[in-house]
């Protein structure tokens, strides 16, 4: 290894309100306020569901952000005091939400213990589907997004491997076994009955992806947060908490951080980007709601600059190979996704993007890059770029803490490694326990300067408006592909034109 072939890239700077630039999102919105942008909302129209419960820890977490929480520990730099929602975005939050929805606690409590666990989570989700589809049917000036609030119960039971005990399962309406529903499905049945009920069956076991799922159709965005997150000290035995989420300070900044940006906000963006950049990430997950047995689906995020992204459905097909054991599309579903991301861009540009970035997990096969590269304008640079992590190669340094984030070693003119986690100088801190490992970065079709990739990468590590800290260690046109895939997947919704980012995370 020569030193010329290790490099560090630095940290790439936030825009914020005033034109103003720093590196971490809590230091710009505290001292400069969220991006001036005509979409962020002048008051946050937020709907409310949840049990009666649910709602009043609600309504205690909504009093508590409107004002000022002290951080953890003053003296770490990598915690910090919430000012309050309107000293951060300038926007106000009512003390009341615009609309309050409530659902029986006993309901939840039976529909969640059913035996059979499809028909567990689908009449839970029910719960809370049903009374948000009715209001948006009756009311013309709907929310801008909605709050969950989700139980304990149903998030200990309405994830894939839960296990309700034995002595709490209750009997369901199912009038057959998951299996025999199954069959069904594949082989159909000469009852209409048997085949409506088997439906259940083509929706995942987790309830957060299938309740966003099954409302996309109406496009409502939303935000599921269990009880126990927002009033942890309502919730004890023994004395104890029975869970101990982040702090509270931490806890505002993330949650207010993504409602802002989902009721339309913009919190910040790359202060450094190209003109006509664009960033897309390939999604692919096996569909288990498709009824022909092996096939997956695959979609595409398109990121732009300022962390806006859209998610594009594409076509269901036999994508996987056992063999290579890779997602591929063919050349024709290939033109036919691209060409959805090419006219969105320029429907919002009036032009197509002068460079574009598709990121995925492999390497795209020939079929694919003819498949891309005949609805891309020949104006526009493509680059296929394959991230992924890997533990195959590790970097030491003396002391305590390890390597800087931003190291990078170039092995190759199109290959190398990017430690997006270690050492923050900012942070006085490395958030991790274990010692970093970097991702591969591999331009693998196209033509661009490696270095000027990988310092893209580092920048999409901090835009994920998720959560409101200083960066991931993967960039968020990767970091949520299994996420948006999982939704995707969740039910089987009918077509959808593509949707803003802020519906699947």
């Amino acid at each position: 290894m020569t030193d010329s072939l290790l490099q560090h890239i630095a940290e790439p700077r936030l825009g914020f309100r005033y034109g103003q630039e720093l590196e971490h999102p809590k230091d710009g919105l505290f001292l400069f306020g969220p991006l001036d942008d005509k979409t962020n909302p002048a008051e946050m129209r937020i709907g409310v569901i949840g049990t009666p419960d649910g709602l009043i820890c609600f309504r205690e977490w909504v009093e508590s952000i409107r004002r000022y929480i002290p951080p953890k520990d003053p003296n770490e730099p990598h915690h910090a005091g919430w000012p309050g929602f309107q000293a951060v975005f300038g926007t106000q939050w009512p003390e009341n939400p615009l609309v309050e929805l409530e659902v029986s606690e006993n309901a939840v409590r039976t529909s969640i213990r059913i035996a059979d666990r499809h028909e567990a989570i689908y009449k839970t989700v029910e719960l809370f589907e049903e009374p948000i589809r009715r209001h948006l049917r009756q009311e013309e000036a709907p929310p801008t997004m909605w709050f969950v609030v989700i139980p304990e119960e149903v998030y200990r039971y309405g994830r894939p491997k839960s296990v309700v005990p034995m002595g709490e399962r209750i009997k369901g309406k199912q009038p057959f076994a998951p299996e025999t529903g199954r069959r069904i499905l594949r082989k159909g049945s000469l009852f209409p009955e048997d085949q409506k009920a088997a439906e259940i069956y083509r929706y995942e076991l987790n309830f957060h992806h299938q309740m966003k799922a099954r409302l996309l159709d109406i496009q409502a965005v939303l935000q599921i947060v269990r009880d126990t997150t927002l009033t942890p000290h309502r919730f004890t035995q023994n004395g104890h908490l029975i869970r101990k989420p982040e702090d509270p300070a931490t806890v505002a900044w993330n949650l207010c951080t993504t409602a802002f940006f989902k009721a339309s906000g913009k919190p910040w963006k790359l202060a450094s980007v190209r003109p006509g950049v664009c960033y897309v990430g390939l999604v692919y997950k096996m569909d288990g709601t498709d009824l022909a047995a092996g096939n997956a689906c695959c979609g595409a995020q398109m990121f732009l600059d300022s962390g806006d992204g859209v998610v594009f459905r594409g076509a269901v097909g036999p994508w996987y190979s056992k063999d290579t054991r890779e997602f591929h599309l063919s050349k024709e579903k290939a033109s036919e996704l691209m060409s959805l991301v090419v006219k969105s861009y320029r429907d919002l540009h009036g032009k197509p993007p002068t460079e574009l970035f598709i990121h995925g997990k492999t390497r795209f096969n020939d079929d694919e890059w003819a498949g891309f590269r005949n609805v891309v304008p020949k104006e526009t640079n493509l680059v296929g770029v394959r991230i992924r992590s890997t533990s195959e190669m590790k970097l030491y340094r003396s002391g305590k803490m390890p390597v800087l984030r931003g190291t990078a070693y170039l092995s190759t003119k199109w290959r190398g490694y990017l430690w997006t986690k270690g050492f923050i100088p900012r942070l006085d801190t490395y958030p991790g326990w274990e010692v970093p490992n970097p991702l591969l970065i591999e331009i693998h079709r196209g033509d661009a300067e490696l270095l000027r990739v990988m310092t893209d990468v580092m920048g999409l590590t901090k835009i994920n408006f998720n959560t409101c800290q200083f960066a991931d260690g993967q960039p968020v046109t990767l970091k949520f592909a299994d996420a948006v895939g999982e939704i995707l997947t969740a039910a089987p919704v009918p077509d959808l034109p593509p949707l803003p980012f802020r519906h699947y995370i």
